[in-house]
């Protein structure tokens, strides 16, 4: 079985400055791989220990990516191979942009059984890009798995909904986008960091997967960090039905 992660790396979001004008500045952030695709690539990995097979990380995005802290960072958690496409019109692309070039770099990897993505990425958590990716691909594409497992040609996964658990049986080849909930990220040993330097990495720029002419349908204006508003500084005393009574009069002045 032939198993891709797809992974985003964002900024450290305790790095991130917010400027007098509200405007954000990512010149002393360091990039990481998104927490949420931590949980996709230990999805993949654990599969792939559970009944045999190919685990290979693949990600998108501008000159970053050209990165060997990040690349061991990711090879150290299990994945075997690592493909990039680096492009600097990756840079700032949306989730279509993302999702088209994934499935070109998935086409020229070859047969894939299964693609797991993250249920979003750490800085925009549009949680778009795996059910544009699996349209584009044509394969049966499922969000919002919770647990799953690879019986003979098909998988059986698990989506945890509000009063019950729905328990689906999903034919390969599949985009599945998994939950934090499905596992806990392993932490990498210091042998699989150093082991991780030895395995091969492959990267693409946009015309080696067939992607010409791409315009890149929308553009970030500005992102900007909410107002600051002044604290009311009003404080109640007391756990009394009175103390409550006087909060909420309070919560309801202010909400109309």
């Amino acid at each position: 079985m032939n198993i891709i992660t797809c992974y985003k790396i964002v900024p450290e979001e305790q790095d991130i400055v917010v400027e007098k004008d509200r405007s954000l500045s990512f010149n002393r952030a360091e990039w990481k791989i998104g927490q949420y695709d931590l949980n996709a690539v230990e999805a993949g990995v654990a599969i792939a220990e559970a009944a045999g097979g190919k685990v290979m990380a693949l990600s998108v995005g501008g000159k970053e990516l050209d990165n060997s802290k990040l690349k061991k960072g990711i090879l150290s958690r299990g994945p075997e191979e690592l493909y990039l496409v680096i492009d600097e019109k990756l840079g700032n692309a949306d989730s279509y942009t993302t999702a088209q070039t994934l499935a070109a770099a998935i086409r020229k990897m070859g047969k894939i059984d299964l693609i797991i993505c993250g249920e979003g990425s750490s800085d925009l958590y549009a949680q778009q890009v795996g059910a544009q990716l699996g349209q584009m691909l044509k394969a049966a594409t499922i969000n919002g798995i919770s647990k799953m497992a690879v019986d003979g040609e098909r998988l059986i996964a698990e989506r945890t909904l509000e009063n019950e658990i729905e328990v689906l049986e999903i034919s390969l080849p599949a985009v599945i986008s998994v939950t934090t909930d499905i596992n806990l990220p392993r932490i990498p040993s210091m042998k699989n960091i150093l082991a991780a330097g030895k395995k091969p990495t492959t990267a693409w720029d946009l015309t080696a997967i067939g992607m010409t002419g791409v315009d890149i349908p929308t553009e970030v204006v500005s992102t900007l960090a909410p107002e600051q508003a002044d604290r009311k500084k009003v404080l109640w005393e007391g756990e009394s039905e009175e103390v409550i009574q006087q909060l909420f009069a309070h919560i309801r002045k202010e909400l109309l």
